[in-house]
């Protein structure tokens, strides 16, 4: 048996992957027609990888309408992937307080790819939300979590996202100019939060604090988003960016963190 490869990569294995990719962000069943369109691949081709990934139930079909949708087997992955990251098992109690405390939808976000993945979230019991699905992606750019940790990231990874991300305008407040990008996390370096004013989404404003580990790095964010009528400024600087630098410190303290000032410039939690 012969596999085909690109270097190191096996050419089987990543169409595989690709058929799980599309499968996950359709979020539905699709039927073999609508996912060789997506794959870009013969129907043969995905037909065989369809059947053997069945086969370890990776992918389920439907008896009734033939259509293909992600197996329990990736749920379980999933989920086993989620629980391995320990610092959402140490964070969920420190979400639900803020939320307790705040009434707004708290997240705590990751890096990953010059991209911010939320892994773990506690919704508010307002009538009207802001929530972003676990496991879902955003840019980084615009959102207050994603410029908390682009705001610690080595400048030379700064330079690699900046320059290979798309910097998309979603509203009139977002920076899209690399310079001002940069002066923005200079400025969250010193202030240690960071906000997203209406810069994703109009009428939505976000604060977000990152959160480290024991060995004094940046490893994710904790943020707070809800419309903008409630989290105003004067909210923000009253209450909220207080209370979520608090929490952000307890996670971090329970991650291990040691708490030493050495330079009061930093300002990495000081209210």
């Amino acid at each position: 048996m012969t596999n085909n490869k690109k270097g190191h990569r096996v050419q089987s294995v990543e169409r595989a992957l690709l058929l799980l990719e599309i499968l996950s962000e359709v979020g539905k069943p699709i039927s073999l027609s609508e996912l060789t369109e997506k794959a870009s691949l013969n129907i043969s081709t995905v037909h065989r990888l369809l059947h053997t990934l069945m086969s370890s139930h990776f992918v389920e079909q439907d008896l009734n309408t033939g259509k293909y949708r992600l197996g329990l087997r990736m749920f379980e992955i999933g989920s086993k992937a989620l629980y391995s990251l320990d610092i959402r098992q140490v964070a969920k109690p420190d979400l639900q307080e803020m939320v307790d405390k705040c009434n707004e939808t708290v997240n705590l976000a990751i890096l990953e790819q010059g991209e911010v993945v939320y892994i773990e979230q506690v919704e508010s019991t307002n009538m009207i939300k802001m929530f972003a699905r676990v496991g879902s992606r955003g840019p980084a750019h615009c959102t207050a979590a994603g410029k908390a940790l682009l705001a610690y990231v080595k400048e030379s990874e700064l330079e690699d996202i900046i320059s290979k991300k798309e910097i998309i305008k979603f509203t009139e407040n977002t920076i899209t100019d690399p310079e001002k990008i940069k002066e923005e996390l200079k400025k969250i370096r010193e202030q240690g939060y960071s906000l997203d004013l209406e810069e994703m989404e109009e009428g939505v404003n976000c604060v977000a604090v990152p959160i480290k580990n024991y060995e004094n790095k940046v490893v994710a964010a904790i943020s707070v988003s809800g419309l903008a009528s409630r989290i105003t400024r004067e909210h923000l600087d009253s209450f909220l960016i207080k209370k979520i630098k608090d929490t952000a410190m307890k996670i971090s303290l329970n991650l291990g963190y040691k708490h030493i000032i050495t330079d009061k410039k930093e300002g990495f939690f000081e209210a």
